[in-house]
């Protein structure tokens, strides 16, 4: 068995491969802060600038132990980066436009590698601590049709890293947890979580070393060539 913090493989075939979303698959764009001062501008609140609002952004996710991802739990946290400044409408229009496709930059290894996946036959699924609007934002970045299940944390009643949505996405792909592989940018959320739940597991951190994660999801395809079936 191969394994490091950021890389937990086994030598059992691998038959899918499920992917969290936000930081692996897109990203806002052109960040948080930008999308929230585009909206917050429309609604007279001009003295906040797209850097200052991705540092309350930052410091106010990282200051919460847990998220439910419900809209009202969003829209606890929009109040507190703006510092309950908010007029009436606005956190609404700003739910919304996270909805939109042009709010979300789909990054530039995603489409090739899940079309090489897809041609190889290989089950892909996605686990993400997502709300309503994940299902419907996919379809208009037309990365849905890729996909053969989706176990998102506010449908399933458990987030990641719980071992329950993890087990809910392998019965919806009908295989063994120890046959799939996930991928994600979060080592406590999707690598610790994964193997909790005995899926094989690694980490992808774009843009720095890896660590013993990958640097682009066009790796998976050398991941994949490296496993056999066993005996």
């Amino acid at each position: 068995m191969k394994a490091s913090v950021n890389t937990i493989l086994s030598s059992v075939k691998i038959q899918a491969i499920t992917f969290d979303v936000g930081g692996t698959l897109i990203e806002p764009w052109p960040s948080v802060g930008h999308v929230y001062a585009e909206v917050a501008a429309r609604h007279g609140l001009t003295h906040f600038s797209p850097a200052q609002l991705n540092a309350r952004f930052n410091a106010a996710w990282r200051a919460r132990q847990s998220f439910g991802h419900s809209r009202n739990d969003w829209e606890a946290l929009v109040t507190e980066v703006f510092e309950n400044s908010t007029t009436p409408g606005f956190f609404g229009e700003l739910y919304d436009r996270f909805a939109e496709p042009d709010a979300w930059h789909i990054y530039e290894d995603v489409l090739p590698a899940l079309d090489q996946l897809a041609s190889r036959q290989i089950k892909l699924a996605i686990i993400s601590n997502w709300d309503e609007r994940l299902r419907p934002l996919l379809r208009r970045l037309k990365l849905a049709q890729y996909f053969d299940a989706f176990a998102i944390s506010l449908e399933v009643g458990y987030p990641k890293p719980c071992p329950a949505i993890f087990a809910h996405a392998a019965k919806e792909l009908d295989l063994p947890s120890n046959t799939i592989l996930h991928v994600g940018d979060s080592p406590e959320m999707d690598i610790a979580g994964a193997t909790a739940a005995g899926f094989q597991a690694v980490h992808i951190h774009r843009g720095g070393p890896a660590g013993g994660g990958i640097h682009s999801l066009a790796e998976l395809g050398a991941i994949i060539d490296q496993h056999k079936p066993n005996d």
